[in-house]
């Protein structure tokens, strides 16, 4: 493959969640329309929050490149006249809410975490969908039941309760903080 050029490089190699979707969202910020900004992680999570979080944005996600362990990611800002306003979902709980809908109703909580994530420590009654497979996935949530929608930090949450929405699930709530502060009970992967 011939060698892609970018007027700007990030580097946000060793982060994890949300990490290299906030340097990249203040890193655009400064570029020029039209600008082509090639993001360096080694997330694997980043593959599918940095392509969602452009498209939300407005901005076009050009592709991807993998070498070795280095994941590039190539955005080209876009201008007023095509970003959009980048979009959060609605409907919210925090913590202490879905701790109580956990005990008190039949709600599906999603996972969309990295299965690694997932395995080292999830809420008990947790599905693991990783954000990257969720679109593939749907047929495993149930339309008719409250979906939560559960991640680190409430970032890849967002955007996986936006797409459901869009898919037409109709109670759908992201849980915000999500796990970085979670408190409740926590299972491990064997």
């Amino acid at each position: 493959m011939t060698e892609i050029k970018a007027d700007h490089v990030l580097d946000s190699k060793g982060m994890a969640c949300p990490m290299p979707v906030v340097k990249t969202r203040k890193e655009i910020d400064q570029l020029e329309p039209g600008k082509v900004l090639l993001v360096e992680a080694t997330d694997p999570g980043s593959k599918a929050d940095l392509k969602a979080w452009s498209e939300r944005g407005g901005h076009q996600y050009l592709g991807v490149v993998e070498e070795g362990n280095v994941i590039k990611h190539y955005i080209r800002k876009a201008s007023s006249d095509e970003a959009s306003e980048e979009t959060t979902h609605e409907n919210k709980v925090d913590n202490e809410q879905l701790k109580q809908k956990l005990t008190a109703e039949n709600v599906t909580l999603v996972d969309v975490r990295e299965p690694a994530e997932y395995a080292f420590g999830h809420i008990p009654s947790a599905v693991s969908i990783p954000f990257g497979e969720l679109e593939a996935r749907l047929n495993e949530i149930k339309k008719d039941q409250a979906v939560y929608v559960v991640c680190r930090t409430g970032n890849r949450s967002d955007l996986a309760a936006q797409l459901l929405t869009e898919k037409g699930f109709e109670n759908v709530y992201n849980v915000v903080p999500g796990m970085s502060t979670w408190d409740g009970d926590v299972e491990r992967s064997e």
